[in-house]
């Protein structure tokens, strides 16, 4: 019977089903019953005698670290957390493959499970009376499992920990290097590959009481559990919440991830029938935002019904609660309707004569995100050139007469959003302030990734005729300027770990074709 060689424990994940919890701590550190899930995991792996143990980590990645003195464990950074699944975690790790468990960070497992020695390949299975979201497993007579399906009824599941033997492992090992560089692979789990290979791996059930394994979907399963998790979970958002509505943590229920912003986190939750947004404000924004301002900025547009209703600001740390809206959808920059729709709002808030204390002075803007950038060490000499054209831009734009008017700024076409009553919203009021109409039209337009052509017409739409000369060339001007200044934004961010992708290159390419 092999000796067991090690474990790897896959720790990448955001945990999204446990927001807020996770947005200050990784789901896998999350202590139940007093102590973080993996460590629990952990000490019953050392329990029997397996200490060669492999995390990969990415998201807050460094809150891992302290494992590395505890228990001298080895942590292997995943870079591609954010946009694969677990296959890419399981991929760099590869070479570790032997006789070797396999463990979710994230499982809570009351009774060891583990042992020294295994004698085949297993899976953690555990049985679900009734209809099943899970990995629903078919067995032979020899307990091989010979099928999976996504979902069923009353079937032994895919839950928990898994033992592949060196046999296995070196077969499975190459399968995850050759799935790893195929295309369109980015949502794949390393079990779709034993799935796709199952006719050529042999994978036996390890039958588990579902009162031993636990992987808790939600804070509200885990509340269930342990108990202090009901009125005590010491996170600052609930917190805001209870005291906002003068409830107990218990009662804010149905607590579910929403789409991240660039700037925020952001999830809803329901108060007994109500359903509400909290917004919580991101890596940096205290460098970036001013929330004085977006919160007169709130003050100001809901006179004009054209915003989402806010219910708590704090404008001391930019947390926020609005109402809720259900069924409803961001604007499409290619559709002509919705593009329609949105430049009538923005010419509402142009038109509208209100008017707040702060000038958004994109001059301004760009020296001070310039600064951050250096103060981040990070390295600006590639951009030396184009910062001066920028200059050049702010000094031609510095000798126009231009009449200043409420902007949003920020229009990105997913600001605006369309309620099931066909009715428009323009929502995150966070750059707002006084400033040159025609900035919220290129906003738009490099948002959007238009071309050329396609801001032209874009300008004539909100305009309602043909633009003059000196509105086009504003619009040009702010394309360059704006994507000059989103660029240092998304490089500031970046120093912060946080990533957009390519978003960053195309504002800089904005700034160079515009310029």
């Amino acid at each position: 019977m092999p000796k067991v060689d090690n474990a790897i424990i896959l720790a990448a994940g955001f945990g999204a089903r446990f927001v807020p919890l996770t947005y200050d701590i990784p789901k896998a550190l999350i202590p139940v019953k007093g102590v973080p899930m993996i460590e629990r995991q952990i000490q019953q792996l050392i329990g029997k005698g397996i200490d060669e143990i492999i995390i990969v980590v990415g998201y807050l990645k460094e809150k891992f670290d302290y494992l590395i003195d505890k228990y001298n464990v080895k942590l292997v950074f995943n870079h591609e957390y954010s946009n694969k699944n677990n296959l890419a975690s399981l991929y760099i790790v590869r070479d570790y493959l032997k006789n070797t468990y396999i463990l979710s960070a994230d499982n809570w497992i009351r009774e060891n499970v583990f042992q020294s020695y295994e004698t085949e390949s297993w899976y953690s299975c555990v049985y679900i009376d009734g209809p099943t979201s899970e990995w629903c497993v078919e067995i032979d007579d020899i307990g091989r499992i010979c099928n999976v399906t996504i979902g069923g009824q009353d079937s032994w599941v895919m839950y928990g920990p898994v033992f592949l033997s060196q046999d296995f492992s070196e077969i499975f090992s190459r399968k995850i290097y050759d799935y790893y560089h195929k295309p369109n692979i980015d949502n794949y789990m390393w079990e779709n590959v034993f799935i796709d290979e199952i006719n050529h791996l042999n994978l036996y059930i390890n039958r588990q009481s579902n009162q031993n394994v636990y992987e808790f979907e939600s804070l509200e399963e885990l509340r269930l559990f342990d108990p202090i998790y009901g009125n005590n979970t010491s996170n600052r958002s609930l917190q805001v919440i209870s005291k906002a509505f003068n409830v107990q943590e218990c009662d804010i229920t149905n607590i579910k991830n929403t789409k991240a912003g660039m700037t925020n986190r952001s999830f809803s939750f329901m108060i007994g029938d109500k359903t509400y947004l909290f917004r919580q404000p991101g890596e940096g924004t205290d460098k970036l935002i001013n929330r004085h301002h977006e919160k007169a900025a709130y003050d100001i547009v809901r006179q004009l019904n054209i915003s989402d209703e806010v219910i708590f600001f704090d404008e001391n740390t930019g947390e926020k609660i609005t109402v809720f809206y259900s069924n409803t959808r961001n604007t499409n920059a290619e559709n002509d309707d919705d593009v329609q729709r949105s430049m009538d709002i923005l010419r509402k808030v142009h038109q509208s004569g209100l008017s707040v204390k702060n000038m958004f002075d994109i001059e301004r803007e760009i020296e001070r995100y310039w600064n951050l950038c250096e103060d981040q060490k990070i390295i600006m000499i590639p951009y030396n050139e184009t910062y001066k054209e920028m200059k050049n831009l702010l000094g031609l734009l510095s000798g126009m007469d231009i009449e200043k008017t409420f902007c949003h700024i920020d229009s990105n076409p997913d600001n605006f959003i369309r309620l099931k009553n066909d009715r428009v919203l323009i929502i995150d009021w966070e750059y707002a302030g006084m400033g040159d109409p025609i900035m919220d039209i290129s906003m738009y337009s490099i948002y959007s990734y238009y071309t050329k052509d396609q801001m032209d017409k874009l300008l004539s739409v909100y305009l309602q005729r043909k633009p003059a000369n000196d509105e086009t060339l504003r619009l040009y001007m702010y394309a360059a300027l704006g994507g000059f200044l989103w660029f240092l934004w998304t490089e500031y961010k970046h120093s912060l770990g946080v990533e957009f992708g390519d978003y960053g290159m195309k504002m800089y390419q904005y700034a160079k074709d515009f310029y």
